[in-house]
């Protein structure tokens, strides 16, 4: 079977990292890089890191409005699948590539396999929320990470063709984890101990484009109880200056960090570095003692390594993890953000249920697939039903 993988951002490296790895005991893959993340940090340290096959194909797409950047990556994917002729198109998450390699796919008449399929905010004022609906109601196979996920798609009018396989970050998660350990030295270099700090990530537009909501944020996190290791995402940086917050930044010389950036200073201890590969953030994230976040996939990282979360969200597509009590919502409310992050070792002693799977969902996904439509060599007459 031939399968064009279609990636661009940072969390469908780290999905892909494991599920490419089975496909190519079994199947053809040609790997598609939209370029929807482009620079080193966001993008090139991944491939590295987690041994994924170099792209095969580099749309290099960039940066622009949604519009722009989904419309540049529908005209590059659609050439790339006329010319490899695929059995199948595998899309990961939310993101506008996602939503390009959907659509490019299902107008040529290639199904699709979604794989983090079935999520759900219900709130349509994000754009992943929307990216989402496109592409599970375009999938041929929808991969889902819980029975939660596919009560969703039932609720749609989708249920056939769908597999709760678990949730491929946690393949991630125990794969990588204990590398992690053995080969990053980020605490040492940023001159942190173990429990001693937490950990944030922001950048969601819904937080980043509202000025009110990212000083709220970043105020939060100036006052929480430990020292906060913030790895910047370059929309957020971005986002600090043109709303007027660069109070929250470091002085090119305020002590230590990657990137020669540290704290800003001994009273908010904000430690603001670039952005991390994925064996120093999951480092990180299991020795921190708490994390704070606007992403799905960290929301899921936490849960799996133990660790308290606190997201920086009015919602979540996890729920299982709020309801579990190891996820709490904040919003963008600096009294709340730092209140939760004093409270958060409470945490610690609540019961610790399986939720999303054994960590093995990539040979599931692969196996499944070659059930459908045939080993090698492909079957081009694949039939979906």
């Amino acid at each position: 079977m031939r399968v064009v993988t279609i990636v661009g951002a940072r969390p469908q490296f780290i999905k892909a990292a494991p599920l490419s790895a089975e496909l190519r005991r079994r199947h053809e893959e040609y790997l598609v890089h939209t370029g929807q993340h482009y620079d080193d940090n966001m993008s090139d340290v991944f491939f590295r890191e987690l041994n994924i096959p170099p792209p095969d194909r580099h749309l290099g797409v960039g940066s622009g409005s949604h519009a722009a950047q989904t419309a540049a990556m529908l005209e590059g994917i659609e050439k790339v699948l006329l010319e490899v002729k695929p059995d199948a198109v595998i899309i990961y998450g939310d993101t506008n590539s996602t939503v390009a390699g959907a659509l490019a796919a299902a107008k040529l008449h290639i199904p699709v396999a979604h794989v983090e399929a079935g999520l759900r905010s219900f709130d349509r004022r994000m754009p992943e929320e929307i990216n989402r609906v496109v592409a599970d109601h375009l999938s041929a196979w929808l991969f889902v990470p819980s029975q939660v996920s596919v009560r969703q798609l039932a609720a749609e009018g989708i249920t056939e063709g769908v597999h709760d396989v678990g949730d491929i970050m946690a393949d991630s998660v125990r794969l990588f984890a204990p590398l992690a350990r053995e080969r990053s030295d980020v605490l040492k270099r940023l001159g942190v101990e173990p429990g001693g700090y937490f950990v944030a990530t922001v950048h969601r537009a819904a937080n980043t484009d509202d000025a009110e909501r990212l000083a709220g944020i970043l105020e939060g996190l100036s006052n929480a109880p430990r020292p906060v290791v913030l790895p910047l995402h370059p929309r957020t940086r971005a986002a600090i200056r043109r709303h007027g917050l660069e109070q929250y930044l470091p002085s090119p010389d305020c002590g230590r960090g990657a990137g020669g950036e540290g704290f800003r200073d001994a009273d908010k201890n904000l430690l603001i570095i670039e952005p991390l590969g994925y064996l120093d953030i999951l480092q990180l994230q299991q020795n921190a003692a708490a994390i704070l976040t606007d992403s799905g996939g960290i929301q899921k990282e936490a849960y799996y390594l133990g660790i308290p979360c606190i997201t920086l969200r009015d919602e979540t597509e996890w729920i299982e993890t709020v309801e579990a009590g190891w996820n709490r919502l904040v919003g963008a409310d600096a009294e709340r953000i730092a209140a939760a992050a004093k409270e958060s070792s409470a945490v610690i002693d609540r019961p610790h249920p399986v939720l999303y799977g054994d960590g093995h969902a990539a040979e599931r996904i692969a196996a499944i697939l070659a059930d459908l439509c045939g080993s090698w060599p492909p079957n081009l007459t694949c039939d979906v039903q």
